[in-house]
């Protein structure tokens, strides 16, 4: 079909990874073992959280959460949440049960679901007003919306607008409120005397550090961080660390020094054991 002069486009093409032919199996199992893991390791933190009575609190309903939306690739307005939990933690450690109560845990993540969902649904309503023509092939491997709007022939104003609404609301505003949650967080540590105490605060609050450092390092790496290289290569690693390689490594960062979920592990595995 032709439309003022152009080819209209009703399909497109993922051009996919840059891999040489002959690294491709080599590749395509690297990719396979990620991805395995960061399906199993996510589902295992999630079914532990939802077996373990001793998991039920706030910090790890927020983690399941976290561990469901790597899943679902959905919202990083939840790191704002979890640094929220942290801060009450450690500020407030005698009034902690009192304030992140179940109903008010369910008020904070509720929003967060609501607000990914809406924006996406304005993202694709404005995605289907576009015309595409000439050239269908997308330079990623996968459907990413930046890649896609270079694509279109007809007026991109009010996509690129929202981009920057969305982006404001689930980058920069959390990104603005995680660093003043870790602010008084500091100067909490800060009238700590005792050095055991100043380390219990610090293994509280390393596995969350580690992944908004993994998070947003990667977008300061996208945004500000300009290079002279193809720019076309660089993009694409980048989408790769955020969404291949930061939810497969969430359930080892959260996992792995965390007595919590080991104990809970063990403790599954010991009914299982027992039933069999």
């Amino acid at each position: 079909m032709t439309e003022n002069n152009h080819t209209v486009i009703s399909h497109f093409l993922l051009l996919g990874l840059p891999i040489p032919p002959e690294h491709q199996y080599l590749f395509y199992a690297l990719f396979l073992a990620m991805y395995l893991t960061t399906v199993l390791g996510n589902l295992i933190i999630i079914i532990l959280i939802l077996l373990d009575s001793h998991l039920h609190t706030p910090m790890y309903l927020f983690l399941s959460s976290l561990s469901f939306s790597d899943l679902c690739f959905s919202s990083s307005f939840l790191l704002v949440v979890m640094a929220y939990d942290r801060y009450v933690a450690i500020c407030f450690p005698l009034h902690y049960t009192s304030i992140m109560s179940p109903i008010f845990c369910a008020c904070l993540l509720m929003p967060l679901w609501m607000l990914t969902i809406f924006l996406a649904m304005i993202h694709t309503l404005l995605v289907t007003r576009l015309s595409f023509c000439e050239n269908s092939v997308i330079l990623q491997f996968f459907c990413d919306l930046s890649a896609l709007l270079k694509l279109a022939c007809s007026n991109i104003y009010e996509n690129e607008l929202m981009i920057f609404i969305s982006s404001g609301l689930t980058v920069i505003i959390p990104f603005l409120l995680i660093v003043m949650s870790y602010a008084r967080i500091v100067s909490s540590i800060l009238k700590v005397s005792s050095t055991q105490g100043i380390h219990k605060v610090f293994s509280t609050c390393g596995s969350h550090l580690s992944v908004v450092c993994l998070f947003y390092g990667t977008i300061i790496g996208l945004y500000l961080c300009p290079s002279a290289n193809n720019s076309t290569v660089k993009e694409t690693l980048i989408a790769l660390m955020y969404t291949v390689v930061t939810p497969m490594l969430n359930p080892f960062i959260y996992s792995l020094r965390n007595r919590d979920i080991k104990g809970a592990l063990r403790r599954v595995i010991s009914r299982k054991k027992i039933s069999l």
